[in-house]
């Protein structure tokens, strides 16, 4: 094991550098800690969700982090292998303002059809909510799922069908500056 296995092969490097936002080192190294913390070169939902638990000890991070590890894993194998993880990575702390609303566009449309519906959108700010725990004051307005869900939409759904598209999400978005802020969070952390 050991030396052989703790370099990314010639092809993966080239392709990583095309489409992530990291450098030859920078991959060279993420893969080093992948490998170190996931010997077996594959990250499983449970170990996912163990990692959560650590950034996030004051709530209950376990539903949110299955949503995320459902976007990380494209290929829907039930594991996270490098190339899926450092994707994720360079979008969500890396990209730009349109690729992590792109990403955070499939966290929310639970089941791919192309729109968040409320429902969608109840789950997942839901699971944000349980996570944080009562680590964040909420204004009034927002200090509960469904308070929060009905503010996203009467701001983003344009039409008024119940559902958002991923232009009525990207503008949306991009007219909120708390949502710019959070998709900014992790800009030049990692």
């Amino acid at each position: 094991m050991g030396k052989k296995n703790s370099k990314l092969k010639a092809e993966l490097v080239d392709e990583l550098t095309q489409h992530t936002h990291f450098t030859e080192k920078e991959l060279q190294q993420w893969y080093k800690g992948f490998l170190k913390d996931c010997p077996s070169g594959l990250l499983d939902q449970e170990e996912f969700c163990k990692i959560y638990k650590q950034f996030f000890p004051f709530g209950d991070p376990v539903k949110f982090a299955n949503f995320v590890f459902n976007v990380f894993d494209e290929n829907k194998d039930g594991t996270i292998e490098f190339r899926e993880f450092i994707c994720a990575l360079s979008v969500t702390s890396r990209g730009s303002l349109d690729e992590k609303l792109k990403w955070a566009f499939r966290l929310y449309d639970l089941d791919n059809d192309g729109y968040i519906t409320r429902s969608e959108m109840l789950d997942i700010v839901d699971a944000i909510y349980k996570m944080v725990g009562n680590m964040v004051k909420l204004p009034e307005e927002e200090n509960t799922a469904e308070k929060r869900v009905e503010k996203i939409f009467r701001q983003m759904d344009k039409n008024d069908d119940g559902r958002l598209s991923m232009a009525e999400f990207q503008d949306g978005s991009k007219s909120d500056p708390s949502i710019v802020q959070a998709l900014s969070l992790y800009d030049g952390l990692v």
